[in-house]
């Protein structure tokens, strides 16, 4: 049974061809291309179900590529593999729409694990309880909609399910391995501060008109609370 196909998009055809049986080895299929050029002119004719996409690459770069993708309102999910171990590298690509990173040099059962969730992530989810609510924050499960004091929020899917699990324990503190869990479906030991990094996002677009009220519980966790009541 075939998983899905990935298309592997890096200029060193060492690691394309590792990756290419890795994947293979766990039933996926898989397309290679060397730069951002060659896989949009593969893209119009296939349609992968996940990217891997390296950011050092001649031509087009990662970023680029993946910039152009999401323009397009092609929205297939992406890890971006980076050599940089650059905090800023990360937080862009996240920024631009990579659903994960990994750093090269890399573990290839991390990767394909890490590939595995994304696409478990990626299919449709059954609606659960219809509102969330904390504060001016409201999230309707069934229309995919957050509201902030009645207008609406634009938030990509990982912001959705980031704040929907934390509406769901709000004002429990949640462990940042428990949101790799439920969030990223990641259930193995990681430095991967992509946690930190969504957070970061979703203050940004909450964390105004005095609310503030996803909290970080240093060395524990977070949590989001409702604000304290005016006497």
């Amino acid at each position: 049974m075939i998983n899905g196909l990935i298309m592997i998009v890096d200029d060193e055809a060492g690691v394309r061809d590792l990756l290419t049986d890795a994947l293979r080895l766990s039933n996926f299929e898989t397309i290679d291309a060397k730069d951002g050029m060659s896989a949009l002119t593969l893209l119009r004719k296939h349609t992968p179900d996940l990217l891997i996409i390296d950011i050092n690459m001649p031509l087009m770069d990662g970023f680029e590529l993946l910039e152009r993708l999401r323009e397009s309102g092609d929205t297939t999910p992406a890890i971006m593999l980076t050599a940089r171990g650059d905090k800023q590298d990360v937080s862009k690509g996240l920024r631009l729409g990579a659903d994960d990173y990994v750093t090269k040099p890399f573990g290839l059962e991390e990767l394909i694990l890490r590939v595995q969730a994304i696409l478990r992530r990626a299919k449709p989810q059954v609606p659960g309880t219809l509102l969330l609510s904390c504060g001016p924050i409201s999230l309707n499960e069934e229309s995919y909609e957050v509201l902030f004091n009645s207008e609406v929020v634009e938030l990509s899917k990982t912001e959705f399910k980031l704040l929907q699990h934390l509406l769901e324990n709000k004002g429990r503190v949640i462990s940042k391995s428990s949101l790799l869990s439920a969030v990223w479906e990641i259930d193995f030991e990681t430095d991967s501060s992509v946690v930190d990094t969504y957070i970061s996002y979703l203050r940004k677009k909450f964390h105004k008109d005095g609310f503030e009220g996803i909290k970080t519980i240093r060395g524990v966790g977070f949590q989001i609370v409702e604000p304290k009541k005016s006497a």
